[in-house]
């Protein structure tokens, strides 16, 4: 049987391209705001675009929160797409600081106005960027040591601790692109977007996934 995957839908996202990226990669997504789906399935997915506060109320208005913080507290394998990455810390900065779902320590921060270089830095970040991937989690057996992934952001992560980052990119220096924690993967980039590199990334969840069950 397929992996069943949770598409957490909370009112704002590009569910129907995840979806079909998902079928492709032989899962059968779920699109679903309900919380007790979100619990059941074998592998939940986060995805979504718009403001951190914004995500974060509308999450913990339908229950999805709390079925989130379940999920990541009891093993079974969650991956987190752009926002799906951001929310999992502590507190993002957009609009003021609002607390997020808690999962990881550290805080989601506005790229700077300037390079490294000094000059000035276009925001959002859009385009393609390649992502170095380090470290022994499950979803980086099968992938290459580095890949080109499609990105489309105005705010990066900074975990408290380095040891979470298992994948890193270059804008404005260098950022956490990737992280991963026991059953938490989670990526800043768009793997529906990706091409023949999100393919792989999603094939390798799947793997994942049939190796957890």
């Amino acid at each position: 049987m397929r992996p069943r995957i949770a598409l957490v839908d909370y009112g704002a996202g590009n569910l129907r391209s995840v979806a079909k990226a998902l079928e492709r990669s032989e899962m059968e997504p779920v699109v679903t705001s309900d919380p007790s789906v979100v619990r059941d399935a074998d592998g939940v997915l986060l995805p979504g675009v718009g403001a951190f506060r914004n995500a974060v109320e509308a999450l913990e208005k339908a229950g999805l929160a709390d079925a989130i913080r379940n999920v990541t507290d009891h093993g079974r394998p969650y991956l987190g797409i752009c926002f799906g990455l951001q929310l999992l810390f502590d507190e993002g900065e957009e609009h003021g600081i609002t607390t997020g779902l808690g999962r990881l320590a550290g805080r989601v921060t506005r790229f700077p106005e300037k390079d490294v270089d000094g000059s000035p830095l276009l925001i959002p970040h859009i385009g393609w960027n390649e992502v170095r991937f380090e470290g022994d989690h499950p979803m980086l057996a099968s992938l290459p040591a580095s890949e080109v992934y499609y990105f489309v952001h105005s705010y990066r992560p900074e975990p408290t601790d380095d040891d979470i980052i298992v994948g890193r990119t270059d804008y404005g220096g260098s950022f956490a692109a990737a992280v991963a924690r026991d059953n938490i993967f989670a990526v800043q980039f768009h793997p529906e977007k990706s091409q023949a590199a999100g393919r792989r990334l999603l094939d390798a969840y799947r793997r994942w996934l049939e190796a957890s069950r």
